[in-house]
């Protein structure tokens, strides 16, 4: 990291602090020239450019309405900076985690329950959204693109071998011991990044974690354990051996690789898979641009008709509760999620558009998701839902090297009480 960034990023950060916001623009007098100014906060770097675009061909539009975009570093901390001091902007962009539930089920957000954008949306991009969290009664998010994790495989590699997309846990299984046998590595490793870990995590977990588990593992609280209704060490031991036997399929010294090291290697086809996610497709395909790479979710369930993709909702588009500038805010976000607009955003982005209708671009990774979002079929990311003290990705890291199941387990279980008996207040008799 350059001392110049770093310089920059401490000057953002005292800003914020102070309740100002860095703007990428300057500010009109609204008063005078009869223009509203729209403060528009954007967390995701990789978009300014995108959002430039769309912001550009609003106001061509809107001529009443000025839109400035600040996109910040450290996006989560200086948001809640901004709502403690009452200054929520106009317009807001985050990325749909624990920390925006939270956020959401305080109330500092609008409730777009009745606005007529969020019919648009599909109702299973909203779902998860809602098991992150709203206030009682309200919906306080709109997703707007969503990712995709699931098995990312070189499609030329599984032809050659004749191959077909698992659907079964069996037939994923016979699939990496058919590679192997040919002399083809099934997968690469990259555990020098712990996180790495987590996709597959995520993606096994999603199974055992349907029907309310974390609620209901929020309700046991301190009590969670081996003899709670629900735990980790009650209903995790699949899906974690599951994950164990897959890691045996990776290269020789995983351990030690890193997550450029296992894009690199398959963008040059040295495997056939990665445990990765369709954030990964860029920095493949900026080795190989012609790589063929599709998306299947993980097959752990009995029956193939009940496969779930796990998705994320990258962006998620919100406003502050009790904005001044309601009706112009609204106006910019339903423009946002214009089929036109949020297609080409989309696509820049390599994402799956959450409005009903909208096309995804012909990348062969996002068709092959394509099916999974129009038949409802995802699920949310389960580590957004684990208290981000509790540290998921070193627990499951140290698992997969020691392959004690059972010890990891219990510790996610210890973990989770202890952070219950932190947070959940104890009433007396």
């Amino acid at each position: 990291m350059s001392s110049t960034f770093r310089v920059h990023k401490r000057v953002l950060a005292a800003l914020a602090t102070a309740g100002v916001i860095v703007t990428l623009g300057g500010c009109a007098s609204s008063a005078e020239s009869g223009v509203t100014t729209l403060n528009f906060f954007q967390f995701k770097g990789e978009a300014l450019e995108d959002f430039n675009k769309i912001i550009a061909d609003f106001e061509a539009e809107n001529p009443d309405i000025k839109v400035v975009q600040n996109q910040v570093a450290d996006a989560d901390t200086i948001i809640r900076t901004l709502l403690v001091k009452d200054k929520a902007p106009d317009v807001i962009t985050l990325n749909a985690n624990g920390g925006f539930g939270k956020l959401a089920q305080s109330g500092v957000f609008y409730d777009f329950s009745d606005e007529p954008v969020l019919q648009t949306i599909n109702p299973a991009v909203q779902e998860i959204l809602a098991e992150l969290g709203n206030k009682e009664g309200e919906v306080n998010g709109l997703g707007y693109v969503n990712n995709a994790n699931g098995v990312i495989y070189n499609q030329d590699i599984f032809d050659e071998q004749g191959l077909e997309v698992p659907e079964t846990w069996d037939e994923f299984i016979a699939v990496c011991d058919a590679l192997q046998d040919a002399g083809v590595t099934p997968f690469y490793g990259t555990l020098a990044d712990s996180w790495t870990g987590l996709p597959s995590f995520n993606a096994l977990g999603a199974y055992p974690a349907q029907d309310g588990f974390f609620d209901q593992m929020r309700e046991e609280g301190e009590n969670v354990g081996p003899d709670s209704e629900v735990s980790f060490q009650k209903d995790f031991a699949q899906a974690m051996d599951q994950q164990f036997q897959l890691f045996s399929y990776m290269q020789d010294g995983y351990r030690g690789m890193t997550y450029d090291d296992g894009n690199a290697a398959f963008a040059n086809g040295e495997v056939a898979m990665l445990l990765q996610g369709i954030w990964a497709i860029s920095p493949v395909k900026a080795i190989n641009p012609d790589i063929k790479a599709g998306i299947f979710p993980y097959p752990a369930a009995d029956d193939p008709d009940d496969r779930l993709l796990v998705s994320g909702v990258d962006v998620v588009v919100t406003m502050g509760k009790n904005t001044a500038k309601r009706e112009e805010a609204l106006r910019f976000i339903d423009y946002l999620f214009d089929v036109g607009v949020i297609e080409d955003f989309a696509a820049s982005q390599n994402m799956v558009p959450s409005v009903e209708g909208a096309q995804l671009s012909d990348d062969p990774a996002l068709q092959s998701v394509k099916p999974y979002f129009d038949e409802g079929r995802i699920t949310g990311f389960i580590d957004h839902q684990i208290p981000p003290s509790i540290p998921l990705a070193a627990i499951d890291q140290q698992f997969l090297f020691s392959g004690d199941a059972e010890a990891a387990l219990a510790t996610l279980d210890s973990e989770w009480a202890k952070v219950a008996a932190r947070t959940i207040p104890v009433t007396g008799e």
